[in-house]
């Protein structure tokens, strides 16, 4: 839809010329007046044919801008036996999805109803690839089940920090603490006890 306008504009843009020649041209008035009034209804119904257009499926085989796409992701299809294949794509880099049709093939109806079930069993997108070349030209399967992403690589787990155990006596008995031990620093014995204090005295 974005593209309408620009390309409206254009139209208008080489119809003005158009008709600015017929004006200028030494000819007689009513072939001027033939022009002018051929070019007034020229552009509503060129604005009218191309909104018409963007709501039909596009043949696959006219589309250019996008002919070397990879792959795209199949949002919808529809078949009719014997006519034509529908399908709706979202290709990568583009913001709307579309709607193309392709001539009618059993065999790749077929792989592509397959594709569609194996797909909704999985829980995963139904791709298509190398939409804009025939089959003919390709190798392999047209239609297909995304294949599983790539989970995320996994962190190093922390490591504990090694700990040793100090035993100190106090009044209140013998008590034990915990403190960090430096990486890579060896470990020193704990300091020997002191003599607890004799509460009978």
């Amino acid at each position: 839809m974005d593209e309408l306008l620009p390309l409206f504009a254009g139209l208008t843009v080489l119809a003005g010329v158009l008709g600015s020649i017929s004006i200028w041209t030494p000819r007689k008035v009513w072939l001027k007046c033939t022009a002018l009034c051929t070019l007034s209804f020229f552009l509503p119904v060129a604005y009218f044919t191309m909104t018409d257009l963007l709501s039909r499926p596009k043949p696959a085989d006219l589309e250019w801008l996008h002919r070397q796409a990879d792959q795209a992701q199949v949002l919808g299809t529809r078949m009719k036996e014997g006519e034509a294949i529908y399908v709706w794509l979202q290709m990568e880099g583009v913001k709307e999805p579309r709607a193309y049709v392709l001539p009618w093939d059993q065999q790749l109806a077929r792989q592509m109803h397959g594709a569609k079930r194996e797909a909704e069993s999985k829980g995963r997108p139904l791709m298509m690839g190398k939409p804009f070349q025939p089959s003919l030209e390709q190798r392999g399967k047209k239609f297909y089940a995304a294949p599983q992403p790539k989970l995320p690589p996994k962190t190093p787990a922390e490591t504990n920090t090694p700990m040793e155990f100090e035993h100190r006596s106090s009044r209140d008995g013998l008590q034990t603490f915990a403190v960090p031990l430096d990486a890579g620093a060896p470990p020193h014995p704990p300091p020997r006890p002191l003599p607890l204090p004799d509460r009978d005295r």
